[in-house]
Protein backbone atom coordinates (compact mmCIF):
# COMPACT_ATOMS: atom_id res chain seq x y z
CA UNK A 1 0.00 0.00 0.00
CA UNK A 2 1.67 3.07 -1.21
CA UNK A 3 1.85 6.77 -0.66
CA UNK A 4 3.24 8.96 -3.40
CA UNK A 5 3.69 12.68 -3.01
CA UNK A 6 6.68 13.98 -5.03
CA UNK A 7 6.21 15.28 -8.54
CA UNK A 8 7.47 12.50 -10.80
CA UNK A 9 7.02 13.93 -14.27
CA UNK A 10 7.30 17.42 -15.60
CA UNK A 11 4.26 19.63 -15.87
CA UNK A 12 4.99 19.82 -19.57
CA UNK A 13 2.69 16.82 -20.01
CA UNK A 14 -0.22 19.14 -19.31
CA UNK A 15 0.54 21.24 -22.37
CA UNK A 16 -1.05 18.72 -24.71
CA UNK A 17 -4.81 19.16 -24.69
CA UNK A 18 -6.47 15.77 -25.27
CA UNK A 19 -10.09 16.91 -25.24
CA UNK A 20 -12.39 19.67 -26.39
CA UNK A 21 -12.04 22.69 -24.17
CA UNK A 22 -15.28 23.77 -22.48
CA UNK A 23 -16.47 27.22 -23.43
CA UNK A 24 -16.77 28.35 -19.81
CA UNK A 25 -13.79 29.47 -17.75
CA UNK A 26 -13.66 26.80 -15.03
CA UNK A 27 -12.98 29.40 -12.37
CA UNK A 28 -16.32 31.02 -13.21
CA UNK A 29 -18.43 27.92 -13.75
CA UNK A 30 -18.97 27.26 -10.06
CA UNK A 31 -18.60 23.99 -8.15
CA UNK A 32 -19.93 20.62 -9.25
CA UNK A 33 -22.31 19.04 -6.78
CA UNK A 34 -21.07 15.55 -5.92
CA UNK A 35 -23.21 13.16 -3.91
CA UNK A 36 -23.18 9.53 -2.91
CA UNK A 37 -26.52 7.79 -3.41
CA UNK A 38 -27.95 4.35 -2.89
CA UNK A 39 -30.03 3.63 -5.98
CA UNK A 40 -31.91 0.34 -5.96
CA UNK A 41 -29.41 -1.20 -3.58
CA UNK A 42 -26.28 0.03 -5.41
CA UNK A 43 -23.98 2.77 -4.12
CA UNK A 44 -22.80 5.25 -6.71
CA UNK A 45 -21.37 8.74 -6.92
CA UNK A 46 -23.38 11.37 -8.78
CA UNK A 47 -21.94 14.55 -10.32
CA UNK A 48 -24.53 17.26 -10.95
CA UNK A 49 -27.24 14.62 -10.92
CA UNK A 50 -25.48 12.23 -13.33
CA UNK A 51 -24.19 8.84 -12.21
CA UNK A 52 -20.37 8.80 -12.09
CA UNK A 53 -18.59 5.44 -11.86
CA UNK A 54 -14.94 6.21 -11.20
CA UNK A 55 -12.60 5.04 -13.96
CA UNK A 56 -9.45 6.59 -12.65
CA UNK A 57 -5.74 6.47 -11.95
CA UNK A 58 -3.42 7.82 -9.30
CA UNK A 59 -1.48 10.75 -10.77
CA UNK A 60 0.28 13.53 -8.87
CA UNK A 61 0.57 16.28 -11.46
CA UNK A 62 2.27 14.12 -14.10
CA UNK A 63 0.77 13.01 -17.46
CA UNK A 64 -2.71 13.08 -15.94
CA UNK A 65 -4.61 14.38 -18.95
CA UNK A 66 -3.52 11.25 -20.85
CA UNK A 67 -6.07 9.38 -18.73
CA UNK A 68 -8.87 10.96 -20.77
CA UNK A 69 -7.31 9.87 -24.06
CA UNK A 70 -7.48 6.26 -22.87
CA UNK A 71 -11.08 6.35 -21.63
CA UNK A 72 -10.68 7.26 -17.97
CA UNK A 73 -12.72 9.95 -16.24
CA UNK A 74 -10.81 10.84 -13.06
CA UNK A 75 -7.48 10.99 -11.27
CA UNK A 76 -6.54 11.21 -7.62
CA UNK A 77 -3.69 13.06 -5.96
CA UNK A 78 -1.97 12.47 -2.62
CA UNK A 79 -1.79 16.14 -1.68
CA UNK A 80 -2.53 19.61 -3.00
CA UNK A 81 1.11 19.88 -4.08
CA UNK A 82 3.63 22.57 -3.32
CA UNK A 83 0.89 25.22 -3.38
CA UNK A 84 -2.82 25.50 -4.00
CA UNK A 85 -1.94 27.34 -7.22
CA UNK A 86 -0.39 24.11 -8.54
CA UNK A 87 -3.55 22.24 -7.53
CA UNK A 88 -5.75 24.84 -9.24
CA UNK A 89 -3.77 24.50 -12.46
CA UNK A 90 -4.18 20.71 -12.29
CA UNK A 91 -7.93 21.16 -11.79
CA UNK A 92 -8.06 23.53 -14.77
CA UNK A 93 -6.36 20.96 -16.97
CA UNK A 94 -8.65 18.23 -15.69
CA UNK A 95 -11.71 20.35 -16.52
CA UNK A 96 -10.44 21.12 -20.02
CA UNK A 97 -10.08 17.38 -20.65
CA UNK A 98 -13.29 16.12 -19.07
CA UNK A 99 -11.68 14.68 -15.93
CA UNK A 100 -12.72 14.93 -12.28
CA UNK A 101 -10.17 15.04 -9.46
CA UNK A 102 -10.22 13.29 -6.10
CA UNK A 103 -8.03 15.83 -4.33
CA UNK A 104 -5.73 14.51 -1.65
CA UNK A 105 -4.99 16.57 1.44
CA UNK A 106 -1.77 15.71 3.18
CA UNK A 107 -2.19 14.61 6.80
CA UNK A 108 0.74 13.95 9.12
CA UNK A 109 1.70 10.34 9.80
CA UNK A 110 2.65 8.88 13.13
CA UNK A 111 5.44 6.85 11.49
CA UNK A 112 6.91 10.14 10.23
CA UNK A 113 6.89 11.59 13.73
CA UNK A 114 3.53 13.39 13.85
CA UNK A 115 2.15 13.28 17.40
CA UNK A 116 -1.65 13.20 17.63
CA UNK A 117 -1.40 13.90 21.35
CA UNK A 118 0.05 17.31 20.45
CA UNK A 119 -3.12 19.41 20.35
CA UNK A 120 -1.35 22.48 18.97
CA UNK A 121 0.13 20.53 16.04
CA UNK A 122 -3.25 18.95 15.30
CA UNK A 123 -4.96 22.35 15.36
CA UNK A 124 -2.29 23.85 13.12
CA UNK A 125 -2.74 21.02 10.63
CA UNK A 126 -6.51 21.55 10.61
CA UNK A 127 -6.09 25.24 9.89
CA UNK A 128 -3.65 24.57 7.04
CA UNK A 129 -6.09 22.15 5.42
CA UNK A 130 -8.97 24.62 5.92
CA UNK A 131 -7.09 27.18 3.81
CA UNK A 132 -6.42 24.60 1.10
CA UNK A 133 -10.07 23.56 0.99
CA UNK A 134 -11.31 27.15 0.76
CA UNK A 135 -8.96 27.81 -2.17
CA UNK A 136 -10.05 24.74 -4.16
CA UNK A 137 -13.63 23.92 -3.16
CA UNK A 138 -15.45 25.85 -5.91
CA UNK A 139 -13.64 24.35 -8.88
CA UNK A 140 -16.02 22.34 -11.13
CA UNK A 141 -13.43 19.56 -11.71
CA UNK A 142 -13.29 18.71 -8.01
CA UNK A 143 -14.84 15.31 -7.27
CA UNK A 144 -14.07 14.97 -3.58
CA UNK A 145 -11.52 15.07 -0.80
CA UNK A 146 -9.15 12.27 0.21
CA UNK A 147 -8.06 12.94 3.80
CA UNK A 148 -4.59 11.50 4.35
CA UNK A 149 -3.11 8.39 2.83
CA UNK A 150 -2.67 5.08 4.65
CA UNK A 151 -2.70 6.67 8.09
CA UNK A 152 -3.19 3.17 9.53
CA UNK A 153 0.23 2.04 8.30
CA UNK A 154 2.58 1.66 11.25
CA UNK A 155 0.41 3.61 13.72
CA UNK A 156 -0.67 3.10 17.33
CA UNK A 157 -2.55 6.29 18.30
CA UNK A 158 -6.22 6.11 17.29
CA UNK A 159 -6.55 9.84 17.84
CA UNK A 160 -5.50 10.13 14.20
CA UNK A 161 -9.05 9.12 13.26
CA UNK A 162 -10.49 11.80 15.55
CA UNK A 163 -8.35 14.32 13.67
CA UNK A 164 -9.52 12.89 10.35
CA UNK A 165 -13.14 13.33 11.36
CA UNK A 166 -12.47 16.89 12.53
CA UNK A 167 -11.04 17.59 9.07
CA UNK A 168 -14.06 15.96 7.40
CA UNK A 169 -16.47 18.00 9.55
CA UNK A 170 -14.59 21.19 8.71
CA UNK A 171 -14.71 20.39 4.98
CA UNK A 172 -18.46 19.89 5.11
CA UNK A 173 -18.88 23.17 6.95
CA UNK A 174 -16.88 25.25 4.45
CA UNK A 175 -17.61 23.23 1.31
CA UNK A 176 -20.69 20.99 1.41
CA UNK A 177 -20.67 20.13 -2.30
CA UNK A 178 -18.26 17.20 -2.32
CA UNK A 179 -17.78 13.75 -0.81
CA UNK A 180 -15.12 13.07 1.81
CA UNK A 181 -13.14 9.86 2.32
CA UNK A 182 -9.91 8.58 3.85
CA UNK A 183 -7.54 6.09 2.23
CA UNK A 184 -6.62 2.94 4.17
CA UNK A 185 -3.71 0.57 3.66
CA UNK A 186 -5.75 -2.59 3.18
CA UNK A 187 -8.72 -2.80 5.50
CA UNK A 188 -8.84 -4.12 9.05
CA UNK A 189 -11.57 -4.68 11.58
CA UNK A 190 -10.03 -2.38 14.22
CA UNK A 191 -10.04 0.65 11.89
CA UNK A 192 -13.47 -0.16 10.47
CA UNK A 193 -15.05 -0.38 13.91
CA UNK A 194 -13.37 2.75 15.27
CA UNK A 195 -14.18 4.85 12.21
CA UNK A 196 -17.79 3.62 12.15
CA UNK A 197 -18.27 4.68 15.76
CA UNK A 198 -16.21 7.87 15.88
CA UNK A 199 -16.07 9.34 12.35
CA UNK A 200 -19.62 10.14 11.22
CA UNK A 201 -18.42 12.81 8.79
CA UNK A 202 -16.52 10.36 6.59
CA UNK A 203 -18.87 9.46 3.73
CA UNK A 204 -17.20 6.17 2.83
CA UNK A 205 -13.89 4.34 3.12
CA UNK A 206 -11.26 4.04 0.42
CA UNK A 207 -9.19 0.86 0.26
CA UNK A 208 -5.70 0.24 -1.11
CA UNK A 209 -4.55 -3.28 -2.01
CA UNK A 210 -2.14 -4.70 -4.55
CA UNK A 211 -1.73 -8.43 -5.21
CA UNK A 212 -4.16 -9.23 -2.42
CA UNK A 213 -6.95 -7.27 -4.11
CA UNK A 214 -7.89 -10.54 -5.75
CA UNK A 215 -9.21 -11.46 -2.28
CA UNK A 216 -11.06 -8.15 -1.84
CA UNK A 217 -14.41 -9.75 -1.05
CA UNK A 218 -12.87 -11.86 1.73
CA UNK A 219 -10.87 -8.91 3.10
CA UNK A 220 -14.05 -6.85 3.37
CA UNK A 221 -15.86 -9.69 5.06
CA UNK A 222 -13.03 -10.24 7.56
CA UNK A 223 -13.01 -6.54 8.40
CA UNK A 224 -16.77 -6.47 8.91
CA UNK A 225 -17.25 -3.71 6.33
CA UNK A 226 -20.32 -3.81 4.10
CA UNK A 227 -20.57 -0.15 3.16
CA UNK A 228 -19.67 1.82 0.01
CA UNK A 229 -16.04 2.26 -1.01
CA UNK A 230 -13.55 3.24 -3.67
CA UNK A 231 -10.38 1.29 -4.38
CA UNK A 232 -7.91 4.18 -4.51
CA UNK A 233 -4.70 2.22 -5.08
CA UNK A 234 -4.26 -1.10 -6.86
CA UNK A 235 -2.14 -2.34 -9.72
CA UNK A 236 1.05 -4.39 -10.02
CA UNK A 237 1.83 -6.96 -7.35
CA UNK A 238 3.64 -5.23 -4.47
CA UNK A 239 7.35 -5.84 -3.97
CA UNK A 240 6.58 -7.20 -0.50
CA UNK A 241 4.24 -9.77 -2.11
CA UNK A 242 6.77 -11.20 -4.58
CA UNK A 243 9.42 -13.89 -4.01
CA UNK A 244 12.96 -12.75 -3.18
CA UNK A 245 16.42 -13.93 -4.06
CA UNK A 246 18.61 -15.43 -1.35
CA UNK A 247 20.16 -11.96 -0.91
CA UNK A 248 16.66 -10.46 -0.42
CA UNK A 249 16.16 -8.69 -3.74
CA UNK A 250 12.47 -8.82 -4.77
CA UNK A 251 11.70 -10.35 -8.15
CA UNK A 252 9.72 -8.04 -10.42
CA UNK A 253 7.04 -9.13 -12.87
CA UNK A 254 7.51 -8.32 -16.54
CA UNK A 255 5.32 -5.57 -18.00
CA UNK A 256 3.18 -8.23 -19.65
CA UNK A 257 2.70 -10.15 -16.39
CA UNK A 258 1.67 -6.90 -14.71
CA UNK A 259 -0.81 -6.09 -17.48
CA UNK A 260 -2.37 -9.55 -17.29
CA UNK A 261 -2.66 -9.31 -13.49
CA UNK A 262 -4.25 -5.85 -13.70
CA UNK A 263 -6.85 -7.10 -16.17
CA UNK A 264 -7.73 -10.07 -13.97
CA UNK A 265 -7.92 -7.99 -10.78
CA UNK A 266 -10.16 -5.36 -12.33
CA UNK A 267 -12.58 -7.89 -13.76
CA UNK A 268 -12.66 -10.34 -10.85
CA UNK A 269 -12.49 -7.94 -7.90
CA UNK A 270 -13.43 -4.36 -8.75
CA UNK A 271 -16.15 -4.95 -11.34
CA UNK A 272 -17.35 -8.02 -9.43
CA UNK A 273 -18.77 -5.86 -6.61
CA UNK A 274 -21.55 -3.99 -8.35
CA UNK A 275 -23.23 -3.08 -5.06
CA UNK A 276 -20.68 -1.27 -2.88
CA UNK A 277 -17.70 -0.52 -5.15
CA UNK A 278 -18.06 2.89 -6.77
CA UNK A 279 -14.95 2.64 -8.94
CA UNK A 280 -11.19 2.75 -8.60
CA UNK A 281 -7.86 4.48 -9.21
CA UNK A 282 -5.15 2.27 -10.68
CA UNK A 283 -1.58 2.95 -9.51
CA UNK A 284 0.54 4.60 -10.93
CA UNK A 285 -0.17 6.85 -13.92
CA UNK A 286 3.41 8.05 -14.05
CA UNK A 287 6.76 6.67 -12.89
CA UNK A 288 8.63 6.38 -9.60
CA UNK A 289 11.57 4.60 -8.02
CA UNK A 290 10.49 1.97 -5.52
CA UNK A 291 12.86 -1.02 -5.41
CA UNK A 292 13.26 -0.48 -9.17
CA UNK A 293 12.43 2.42 -11.50
CA UNK A 294 9.88 0.26 -13.34
CA UNK A 295 7.98 -1.60 -10.63
CA UNK A 296 4.85 0.51 -10.16
CA UNK A 297 4.78 3.11 -12.93
CA UNK A 298 2.60 2.60 -16.01
CA UNK A 299 5.11 4.83 -17.80
CA UNK A 300 8.87 4.37 -18.07
CA UNK A 301 11.34 7.01 -16.91
CA UNK A 302 11.63 8.06 -20.56
CA UNK A 303 7.85 8.62 -20.75
CA UNK A 304 6.93 5.50 -22.75
CA UNK A 305 3.58 3.84 -22.07
CA UNK A 306 3.51 0.20 -21.00
CA UNK A 307 1.06 -2.59 -21.78
CA UNK A 308 -0.84 -1.83 -18.56
CA UNK A 309 -2.16 1.34 -20.23
CA UNK A 310 -3.39 -0.70 -23.20
CA UNK A 311 -5.22 -2.93 -20.73
CA UNK A 312 -6.78 -0.02 -18.85
CA UNK A 313 -8.03 1.47 -22.13
CA UNK A 314 -9.74 -1.84 -22.87
CA UNK A 315 -11.20 -2.07 -19.36
CA UNK A 316 -12.45 1.53 -19.44
CA UNK A 317 -13.82 1.54 -23.01
CA UNK A 318 -14.39 -2.09 -23.99
CA UNK A 319 -12.07 -1.66 -26.99
CA UNK A 320 -8.41 -2.55 -27.43
CA UNK A 321 -6.16 0.21 -28.81
CA UNK A 322 -5.07 -0.14 -32.42
CA UNK A 323 -1.38 -0.14 -31.52
CA UNK A 324 -0.34 -2.41 -28.64
CA UNK A 325 2.85 -2.07 -26.62
CA UNK A 326 5.55 -4.72 -27.00
CA UNK A 327 4.78 -7.79 -24.91
CA UNK A 328 7.68 -8.79 -22.67
CA UNK A 329 7.04 -12.42 -21.83
CA UNK A 330 10.28 -13.33 -20.04
CA UNK A 331 14.05 -12.89 -19.88
CA UNK A 332 16.84 -15.30 -18.91
CA UNK A 333 20.63 -15.13 -18.71
CA UNK A 334 22.05 -17.80 -20.99
CA UNK A 335 23.61 -20.60 -18.98
CA UNK A 336 22.77 -18.95 -15.65
CA UNK A 337 18.98 -18.93 -15.31
CA UNK A 338 16.02 -16.61 -15.06
CA UNK A 339 14.40 -14.23 -12.63
CA UNK A 340 13.62 -16.87 -10.02
CA UNK A 341 16.97 -18.70 -10.16
CA UNK A 342 19.33 -16.80 -7.83
CA UNK A 343 21.63 -15.84 -10.70
CA UNK A 344 25.31 -15.60 -9.71
CA UNK A 345 27.80 -13.95 -12.07
CA UNK A 346 31.57 -13.50 -12.08
CA UNK A 347 33.22 -10.10 -11.88
CA UNK A 348 33.74 -8.64 -15.34
CA UNK A 349 32.30 -11.70 -17.06
CA UNK A 350 30.49 -11.41 -20.40
CA UNK A 351 26.92 -12.75 -20.51
CA UNK A 352 23.96 -12.94 -22.90
CA UNK A 353 20.46 -12.01 -21.81
CA UNK A 354 17.78 -13.81 -23.86
CA UNK A 355 14.56 -11.85 -24.47
CA UNK A 356 11.15 -13.36 -25.16
CA UNK A 357 9.23 -10.57 -26.90
CA UNK A 358 5.99 -10.50 -28.88
CA UNK A 359 4.88 -7.69 -31.20
CA UNK A 360 3.05 -7.28 -34.49
CA UNK A 361 6.07 -5.52 -36.05
CA UNK A 362 9.19 -6.99 -34.47
CA UNK A 363 11.48 -5.35 -37.03
CA UNK A 364 10.38 -1.87 -35.85
CA UNK A 365 11.39 -2.41 -32.22
CA UNK A 366 14.36 -0.91 -30.41
CA UNK A 367 16.06 -2.16 -27.26
CA UNK A 368 17.98 -0.44 -24.50
CA UNK A 369 19.33 -1.88 -21.27
CA UNK A 370 21.10 -0.79 -18.11
CA UNK A 371 22.81 -2.37 -15.12
CA UNK A 372 22.34 -0.79 -11.72
CA UNK A 373 23.13 -1.75 -8.11
CA UNK A 374 20.24 -2.56 -5.82
CA UNK A 375 19.06 0.36 -3.65
CA UNK A 376 20.58 0.37 -0.18
CA UNK A 377 18.26 2.75 1.68
CA UNK A 378 14.81 1.26 1.15
CA UNK A 379 11.60 3.24 1.52
CA UNK A 380 8.49 2.17 3.42
CA UNK A 381 4.89 2.75 2.40
CA UNK A 382 5.82 4.51 -0.82
CA UNK A 383 8.03 7.17 0.75
CA UNK A 384 10.81 8.69 -1.34
CA UNK A 385 13.51 6.26 -2.40
CA UNK A 386 16.69 7.36 -4.19
CA UNK A 387 17.27 5.75 -7.56
CA UNK A 388 20.67 4.05 -7.82
CA UNK A 389 22.83 5.31 -10.66
CA UNK A 390 23.24 3.04 -13.66
CA UNK A 391 26.75 1.75 -14.28
CA UNK A 392 28.10 3.02 -17.58
CA UNK A 393 29.87 0.89 -20.17
CA UNK A 394 28.45 -2.53 -19.29
CA UNK A 395 26.01 -2.98 -22.21
CA UNK A 396 27.89 -4.40 -25.19
CA UNK A 397 24.97 -4.84 -27.62
CA UNK A 398 21.16 -4.81 -27.47
CA UNK A 399 18.75 -6.46 -29.93
CA UNK A 400 15.16 -7.72 -29.73
CA UNK A 401 16.40 -11.28 -29.26
CA UNK A 402 19.32 -10.74 -26.88
CA UNK A 403 21.36 -8.27 -24.87
CA UNK A 404 25.08 -8.89 -24.36
CA UNK A 405 26.51 -7.31 -21.22
CA UNK A 406 29.42 -7.39 -18.85
CA UNK A 407 29.02 -7.97 -15.12
CA UNK A 408 30.22 -5.20 -12.78
CA UNK A 409 33.75 -5.38 -11.40
CA UNK A 410 32.68 -5.09 -7.76
CA UNK A 411 31.06 -7.75 -5.63
CA UNK A 412 27.41 -7.11 -4.72
CA UNK A 413 23.73 -7.18 -5.67
CA UNK A 414 22.74 -5.77 -9.05
CA UNK A 415 19.95 -5.84 -11.60
CA UNK A 416 19.87 -5.67 -15.39
CA UNK A 417 16.84 -3.85 -16.76
CA UNK A 418 15.63 -4.07 -20.37
CA UNK A 419 13.24 -1.80 -22.28
CA UNK A 420 11.84 -2.86 -25.68
CA UNK A 421 10.24 0.14 -27.40
CA UNK A 422 8.08 0.69 -30.47
CA UNK A 423 7.46 3.61 -32.82
CA UNK A 424 4.38 4.71 -30.82
CA UNK A 425 6.31 5.59 -27.65
CA UNK A 426 5.36 2.35 -25.91
CA UNK A 427 7.61 -0.09 -24.08
CA UNK A 428 7.81 -3.59 -22.67
CA UNK A 429 9.98 -3.96 -19.56
CA UNK A 430 11.67 -6.73 -17.61
CA UNK A 431 14.66 -7.18 -15.31
CA UNK A 432 16.69 -9.84 -13.53
CA UNK A 433 18.41 -9.40 -10.16
CA UNK A 434 21.85 -11.01 -9.96
CA UNK A 435 24.77 -11.21 -7.57
CA UNK A 436 28.41 -10.71 -8.49
CA UNK A 437 30.71 -13.06 -6.57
Amino acid sequence: MLKWIPVIMAMIFFACNQGEKPATDPREAGPSVVEMRNVEGRYRLFVNGEEFYVKGAGCQYGPCIEIAAHGGNSFRTWSTGESTQVALEALDMAWENGLMVMMGVYVGKERHGFDYDDEAAVAEQLERIRKEVIELKDHPALLGWGIGNELNLGYTNKKVWDAVNDIARMIKEVDGNHVVTTMLAGIGRAEVEYIAENCPDIDFLSIQLYGSIIHLEQRLRNAGYDGPYLVTEWGATGHWEMPETSWESPIEQTSTEKAEAIKQRYQKSILADDVNCMGSYVFLWGQKQERTPSWYGMFTEAGEKTEAINVMEYLWTGKWPENMAPRMKDITIEGKGGRFDDVMLERGGEYTLILEVEHAAMESLNVRAEVMPEPVELSEGGDFEARPLSIEGLIISAQTSEVVFRAPAEKGAYRILVYVTDEYNQAGTANIPFYVN
